[in-house]
């Protein structure tokens, strides 16, 4: 082989050779940059699925406090609520520009990134002052309960107090209406009688010229001595009132009597008092009621039959 041949020869193994190492440096120039374009959109996933993450973490703790947020008018003066809508406003804020952010470039990617961090220290402020807040309202509730339970002790014993004043009240007032009961002035041995012009019993109603009431006041040491008014009201059998000697008081209202005599009672027994009617009418046989009024009280009401 003469010379001219081999270097020939050894001119197209050189541009051979040159050939190959350019298209090897330009096959791995190829690669290097798919790799890293594969670990561009690698990165990019990881901090998309990382926002993904931070985001549905924030959304809990923003459904976690609106649980307790309605107690928010029972905690006043309270920096904690101030400080949670501060570091959520942020939280929104850096949310809001992540998602207008478009990460193609190594900058790009490191900046989304630091945003990133910056949001998880944010929402792990967030997730810290929930808990104080939660443990504030957790504390308040407790105390409220304690409240409750306080005031309803206080409660049952303001009404078992009402109760025992009541019994008493009651009590009271059953005793001061036997004493009461027992200051009234009794009478015994009520009788009525019709009278002749004689002053003698007649039988025949019709030809009486007076009717006598007789009475007698038992003692009672109860009873307060000093001068009492007996007032008479004397009924027919018509139901009218027989005679006028003007009126009293009883029970609030003003009462015509049929007449009326005052007593001095000194707490012994008062025997054969008598009260007289005189007749100016001729009486008709039949029932005659007898009734018996002193110091506001009924003392007695009798009924008695007067013949022809």
């Amino acid at each position: 082989m003469n010379r001219k041949v081999i270097i020939s020869v050894g001119i197209v193994l050189l541009v051979l050779l040159v050939g190959a190492i350019v298209f090897s440096v330009s096959q791995v120039s190829s690669l290097r940059q798919e790799v890293n374009e594969a670990q561009a959109k690698n990165e990019q996933l990881q901090l998309t699925n990382e926002q993904l993450q931070l985001s549905n973490e924030f959304d809990a703790i923003n459904s976690e406090f609106a649980q307790y947020e309605n107690q928010s008018v029972e905690i006043t003066n309270d920096t904690i609520l101030a400080k949670y809508t501060a570091a959520k406003a942020k939280v929104e804020q850096l949310m809001s520009e992540l998602a207008q952010q478009k990460s193609q470039s190594r900058a790009e990617l490191e900046a989304k990134s630091a945003k990133i961090k910056e949001l998880q220290g944010e929402i792990s402020t967030l997730r810290g002052l929930l808990r104080h807040y939660i443990a504030q309202v957790d504390s308040l509730s407790k105390e409220n309960a304690g409240l409750k339970a306080e005031n309803s002790e206080i409660r049952n014993v303001n009404e078992s107090l009402s109760s025992q004043v009541q019994a008493v009240s009651q009590k009271n007032e059953v005793l001061n209406q036997k004493m009461t009961l027992a200051e009234k002035l009794n009478v015994t041995g009520v009788s009525l009688m019709a009278l002749n012009k004689k002053g003698k019993n007649e039988k025949n109603v019709t030809k009486a010229k007076q009717l006598k009431v007789t009475f007698t006041i038992p003692q009672n040491n109860s009873t307060p001595v000093g001068p009492k008014t007996i007032y008479l009201r004397l009924t027919g059998p018509e139901g009218t009132l027989l005679g006028n000697a003007g009126s009293f008081s009883f029970e609030g209202s003003s009462v015509a009597c049929t007449a009326k005599k005052t007593v001095e009672y000194g707490g012994d027994e008062i025997p054969g008092i008598t009260m007289y009617w005189d007749v100016n009418t001729t009486l008709t046989p039949g029932d005659y009621t007898v009734e018996l009024f002193a110091d506001n009280y009924r003392l007695t009401s009798r009924r008695f039959t007067l013949k022809k």
